[in-house]
Parts: structure tokens; sequence; C-alpha cells
């Protein structure tokens, strides 16, 4: 069994979501879908009852401050009552694109973070270009989740372990020139690592420049052993492990 943490598997990015939901299935595959916004939210919830490998993760990305409303927010409320939601993601902040609205983006983010808190689920954490002002709020949120595709310091993903936090590895681990990532995940400990996809982003080689999916999940679980000098079974095992644990799923 494997567990992909981190997907956008739906019906508005791909022609054949659901096809390649069964064939996930066949190999035995599990997927944690998350949403970034009210439509893909419901997407999620959709294809998480409809399917017994695809969980659901809701939540509203950054892209969304300053256009969620209270009610909003009582919609994402309601929603994650539904057994199916294991944790509210994907939800964080992002510089990369604009700075003009870090305020909006914190209150968003602060908003869903007490919400989670509220429920007791872990949370799936975006973050880029905003790495000290995503640790600065988790660190007094008292929560659980993952960071995921983290891209920052080995500095700062031993902090995040330390309040709680799991380091989520993808695709870009198998690019050649990425040896500060290759380089992490031998500095932190396994039991530390939630492996994941991104899809349909971040293909890992020898996929680059195709549509990422799930089964492609195999790349990233390669490149760990092989830098880690482990079999490959044994990342299946630990890392299926650390998700099961983090996300409380019932497999």
């Amino acid at each position: 069994m494997i567990i992909d943490t981190h997907c956008h598997m739906y019906n508005s990015e791909y022609d054949d979501a659901e096809k390649i939901i069964e064939l996930c299935k066949k190999n035995n595959i599990y997927i944690i879908l998350n949403g970034t916004d009210k439509n893909s939210n419901l997407e999620v919830l959709e294809l998480s009852k409809k399917y017994d490998n695809v969980f659901a993760a809701i939540g509203y990305e950054y892209s969304n401050a300053g256009k969620i409303t209270d009610l909003d927010l009582e919609l994402l409320e309601n929603q994650i009552k539904n057994n199916n939601v294991v944790a509210i993601g994907e939800i964080g902040l992002d510089y990369y694109w604009t700075k003009d609205n870090k305020i909006q983006q914190k209150d968003l983010f602060n908003k869903q973070l007490n919400i989670a808190k509220k429920y007791n689920l872990p949370v799936i954490v975006h973050s880029r270009d905003a790495v000290q002002d995503v640790y600065d709020i988790l660190k007094n949120k008292n929560l659980t989740g993952s960071i995921h595709c983290y891209s920052g310091s080995i500095e700062m993903a031993k902090e995040f372990i330390k309040i709680g936090y799991f380091i989520g590895i993808d695709g870009p681990i198998t690019f050649k020139n990425n040896k500060k990532q290759r380089q992490l995940v031998k500095e932190i400990n396994i039991n530390n690592i939630l492996i994941e996809t991104d899809s349909p982003y971040l293909s890992p080689e020898p996929k680059r420049g195709e549509k990422n999916t799930p089964l492609n999940i195999k790349y990233v679980i390669k490149e760990i052993a092989s830098n880690l000098d482990k079999s490959e079974d044994e990342i299946t095992d630990i890392t299926t492990k650390n998700a099961l644990n983090l996300f409380d799923l019932s497999i």
C-alpha cells in the first residue's frame, strides 16, 4: 500500500480523472485529494464518497485571500463534518506571485488553522517564498500536519519537525540538479517524511513534461530509497505508516 498525501486528481484538472483513480486502486495506491477553492472542494468530497481509495482534504488556498467570506468559512466547517475529510488543506502562504496581500493571506490562513484546531484535524500547508511567516504562525497553533512540497532549508525543516509537522517530498527530488532536496532526506529522519505527487504538477523524472498522476509516486519512492540506501519497500512501509498515523486513516 502506498499513500500519495497530496494531489489534485479531479475532473477539473483531468479529462480522465476517475479512470486514473481506478488504476490507482488496482495498484494499491491511496490518495489524499486536496481542494483549493469552493469548486474543487466539492469535487474532492464527491470523489471521496465514490472511491474507497480516496480521502478528502479541503480548504481555501492563498489565491482566495480577500475573497473568502464568513459564510464561506461556515460552509467549510459544515463540509469537514463529512467522515471522509481527514485534513484541512491546501492552505498557506505564497509570496512568489504577489506580496501585496500578505495581511489578507495571513488572515485566511489563521482562520482555517483555527477551524482545524476546533475539529482536531491536521493541516496540509503550502509555503512558497513565505517560510518564516508560515513557521511563525504555525508554532503558536499547537497543530500538526504536513509542509507540502517542501523546498526550504534543512534547518527550517528541522524546526517544522520540532513543532509537529511532516515534510512532504515530491517529484522534484528526482531532478538532476536538485541536490538540496536529496541532502534534506539524508539529514531528517525518514519517520518525518511523507510522499506526495502534487498531481497534475511536478512530474518526476522520467515523466517531466507530462501531466503528473499518483501512479508516478513510485519514482519519488525510488529516489528516496536510493539516497538513504534502503529498499523501496522499506521507504513505502515507513512513509505509509507516517501518513496513516498523521491523518488517522482507516484502511
